[in-house]
């Protein structure tokens, strides 16, 4: 039985692992099938402290994974299917692992790409559809392509292609964008981004060879254009990974799970989350680590205070 099982390797879990380690609690740390979380699939990252001159999202996961194992923290790869909060240890089912104990576990699952949800969307992903620039930009070398999205990832995504494609379209429903002003005004002077504001995107179009476009209405006067391109990428946020937890650990409505005010611990004792899973605010690197650094510390507390009323009885 391990004392600590942190789910997920993002800037929260890794961070997470690191102290525990340092505390020698020898915590497991369960990564997915995409570890590192959702910086390992950008490019650099300039908003980081201690990186004056940027580092590569990569990069910065590997150096935080090394930290971690430096200090005693162990890594399996596996994807936890469910879990069992109702007894004491808890116990983890794990795709590739079987089953695991836990005095304690962390959650910092993150959160994952939401799509569109339009015909033609899911069929051709992967075949011009993308939810991720710095994987495949680089097959879109000299193409059209087209970002959907009105928030920052969608400006930096926007941003990101321009480095390889001839053109690149940012599409967004309103004429408002989410984004903040100065990665609006990034993309703004960028000549290569084109912009068809307004526009509710209807059908993924595909082509004898790749995509043709996209489908999309003009809010205004009711009608229907294809904008030609080669590529479609979808930056419209995100959905927490929280489905694996069959409702135990409560959530809000929209799946992030609550955390007590001021701390990582959920409606279970031994349990805490931190990082994107619990974050619908910020969902910044360096607000992921600061969560992860707090669960460690709840986390330590309540296993110390475990063991002393153990020692009592």
């Amino acid at each position: 039985m391990h004392k600590t099982i942190i789910i997920g390797t993002g800037p929260a879990g890794l961070t997470a692992a690191i102290y525990l380690a340092r505390a020698n609690m020898e915590p497991l740390v369960i990564e997915g099938w995409q570890p590192g979380g959702q910086l390992t699939t950008t490019t650099e990252v300039e908003n980081f402290p201690g990186f004056p001159e940027g580092i590569l999202g990569s990069e910065l996961m590997s150096n935080m994974r090394k930290q971690a194992q430096r200090f005693g923290a162990t890594f399996k790869t596996g994807s936890v299917r469910s879990v069992d909060f109702s007894k004491r240890p808890f116990t983890l089912e794990v795709e590739g692992i079987g089953q695991l104990q836990a005095e304690s576990v962390i959650i910092s699952t993150g959160a994952s790409a939401k799509y569109l949800g339009i015909p033609g969307e899911q069929d051709n992903v992967g075949r011009g559809v993308s939810t991720c620039a710095t994987c495949d930009g680089f097959f879109f070398r000299g193409k059209k392509i087209i970002v959907v999205g009105g928030g920052d990832s969608a400006m930096e995504e926007a941003s990101f292609l321009t480095r390889f494609a001839s053109e690149v379209r940012l599409v967004h429903r309103r004429e408002e964008l989410r984004a903040s002003k100065i990665m609006q005004d990034r993309a703004r002077e960028n000549e290569k981004i084109t912009w068809s504001l307004n526009r509710t995107p209807l059908e993924v179009v595909p082509g004898d060879i790749g995509l043709k476009g996209l489908r999309v209405r003009n809010n205004e006067t009711g009608e229907e254009e294809l904008l030609e391109a080669d590529g479609v990428f979808v930056a419209i946020g995100h959905t927490p990974n929280t489905g694996f937890l069959g409702g135990q650990i409560t959530t809000d409505e929209q799946g992030y799970i609550l955390v007590k005010p001021g701390t990582s611990e959920t409606n279970i004792p031994g349990v805490f989350a931190c990082g994107d899973v619990q974050d619908k605010i910020y969902r910044q690197a360096i607000t992921a680590a600061g969560s992860g650094c707090m669960a460690a510390l709840d986390c330590e507390r309540y296993l110390e205070a475990q063991a002393h009323e153990a020692v009592k009885a």
